[in-house]
């Protein structure tokens, strides 16, 4: 890395929110994207409880093969396989209300990478966003609960490297109870969050919760 680089990195560590802080922000915001039109009436599929790191289905894991973290870099797509997602990222940050900005829902394959936190492959938590529907049906994420411990996710990156996820858990948790602490504390190592809406739903309120996808670093291609 460049020292231009190395002072950019270290502006942008200066200018990090605290994650105690960041976790009530981020759940507002997403828990408020609700654009659903509710005619839906199966739903979006939902984690199955075994599915959830901690809670007697999958432990929390020891990592033994975690690659080197990767220095900074902006997001430009993620994939999953498993649900034939390939969709581009924007970068969304924080509006003038302290809520994350969520990726316009004009684009339902838009996801969004949060740019308060590390970037996908660094050490750390990072986050990518997104929709579960809006007006027109089904978004980005719709599939987001079907994910299962050992599926994974492509992030690729504009330095050209890929960075590799796979998942260990997935659980979705209810807005007024969320975890901040345990979705988003580092780790040590790289990890990735992948957040949209879910749990029940209603028309004056929305998405009651948000599925959270627990993921580590398995490769960088």
């Amino acid at each position: 890395m460049s020292a231009s680089g190395s002072a950019e990195g270290e502006e942008r560590q200066k200018k990090r929110a605290p994650w105690g802080v960041i976790a009530l922000v981020l759940l507002t915001g997403i828990s408020l994207v609700r654009n659903g039109s509710g005619e839906f009436t199966a739903g979006p599929p939902q984690p199955a409880s075994a599915a959830a790191p901690g809670t007697g289905g999958i432990p929390s894991p020891a990592f033994t093969k975690t690659p080197d973290a990767l220095p900074y870099s902006p997001v430009e797509r993620v994939r999953i396989p498993g649900l034939q997602i390939d969709a581009p990222v924007v970068p969304v940050g924080l509006d003038l209300s302290g809520w994350v900005d969520a990726p316009p829902p004009q684009n339902p394959n838009l996801a969004g990478w949060f740019t308060g936190a590390v970037s996908p492959g660094e050490k750390g938590t990072a986050v990518i966003v997104g929709h579960v529907d809006n007006e027109q049906g089904p978004a980005v994420f719709y599939g987001l609960g079907a994910l299962r411990k050992g599926n994974r996710v492509e992030v690729r990156r504009q330095d050209g490297k890929t960075a590799v996820f796979e998942v260990y858990g997935n659980e979705v948790f209810n807005k007024t109870q969320f975890p901040g602490d345990r979705v988003y504390g580092n780790k040590g190592t790289p990890e990735l969050r992948v957040i949209t809406c879910g749990g029940g739903f209603s028309e004056e309120n929305g998405y009651t919760g948000n599925v959270v996808v627990f993921a580590h670093l398995v490769e960088v291609r």
